[in-house]
């Protein structure tokens, strides 16, 4: 079995496992569906491409060891037609933005609420062997402490973070009463290839790249001296699949995946300016309803129960995200 490369280079799955990866034509969703095909294991996406592109789809369709399944997580039969045979379910498929969900309340809870728990049902019925599903750092709320830490959690500020919390209080009672493994990843601003820089929702640093080749004015919102801790797309590919390996005991917990770093916005602004050869001050507009102010991981608990161990520095990445943008951005 051929491996894949850095962090997660030396897992070893079972020969012929099945992985199921929801929202697989989504950013986090594709680069796993990459990894691992890589790793010579079989992979089935599951998208309704609300969120996903296409094209992230059909570039495995080539691919004899790739399927996909045109759906959408909302509809039981086909959380339940997805999870057929599979070994390890990967849970991506989800709705993100902490202002788009202040405004679209009940279709969030729809998506990433109700969609969550029929997949959970649909793996639990299947036979499913591990569940891993994608939380988020949003779960703190206005937990003032640095950095954060899992069972230390403040009052939620959107709903976006209420969905993530319900998905990992509804994965705790599949493991306690249905014996299904699940693992909760709380990601911490994910960044890397393949992440969208269009929209109004779009993460800042491919919109920031993008605006800056094309010679556009980015707007900060705040005064860009909060802080975050940026995560490269491997880190988050190496903690998905470390989980799939976790042991029973670290089963219905859910973990921090970041660096462990902690950057400004502002400071990341300049140094994408000076990276691309370019000279735009910003435009700096009104904090955005339900932001936290400053978000920085202790990893601990996931390099011990998981083996997580971050390769990707923030500087490595951005590096890598870069050159990227600039090879594949039109």
């Amino acid at each position: 079995m051929r491996g894949a490369k850095m962090g997660y280079k030396e897992l070893k799955f079972p020969e012929n496992s099945l992985f199921l990866v929801t929202g697989g034509a989504g950013f986090i969703g594709s680069n796993l569906c990459e990894a691992i095909l890589a790793l010579g294991c079989r992979v089935r996406c599951l998208d309704d491409l609300s969120t996903g592109k296409k094209e992230n789809a059909d570039m495995f369709s080539d691919n004899p060891r790739y399927e996909f399944i045109l759906g959408d997580i909302k509809d039981y039969d086909t959380c339940l037609k997805a999870c057929e045979g599979v070994d390890y379910v990967l849970n991506q498929a989800a709705w993100g933005s902490v202002p788009r969900s202040i405004e679209m309340p009940l279709f969030y809870c729809a998506n990433n609420i109700q969609g969550t728990l029929n997949m959970l049902e649909a793996a639990r019925q299947s036979g499913v062997k591990k569940f891993v599903y994608a939380s988020s750092s949003s779960v703190y709320g206005d937990e003032p402490n640095l950095p954060k830490t899992e069972g230390v959690e403040g009052n939620l500020l959107s709903p976006y973070a209420l969905t993530k919390r319900c998905d990992e209080e509804w994965a705790k009672q599949y493991t306690r009463h249905y014996s299904l493994d699940t693992y909760g990843l709380r990601y911490f601003n994910v960044f890397g290839r393949r992440q969208s820089p269009d929209g109004a929702y779009a993460a800042v640093i491919p919109k920031f790249i993008k605006q800056l080749l094309n010679g556009e004015t980015p707007v900060i919102n705040g005064d860009g001296k909060q802080s975050r801790d940026f995560t490269y797309i491997e880190n988050v590919i190496e903690a998905n699949l470390r989980a799939c390996l976790a042991s029973h005991e670290a089963a219905g917990e859910a973990f921090n995946i970041a660096y462990g770093g902690r950057e400004y916005l502002i400071d990341i602004y300049y140094g994408l300016t000076e990276a691309l050869g370019v000279n735009v001050e910003p435009v700096f507009g009104p904090d955005r309803a339900g932001d936290i102010k400053h978000s920085n991981a202790d990893i601990s608990k996931a390099k011990r129960l998981l083996g997580y161990s971050p390769e990707w520095s923030f500087e490595r990445g951005i590096k890598e995200a870069i050159e990227w943008y600039k090879e594949n951005l039109k």
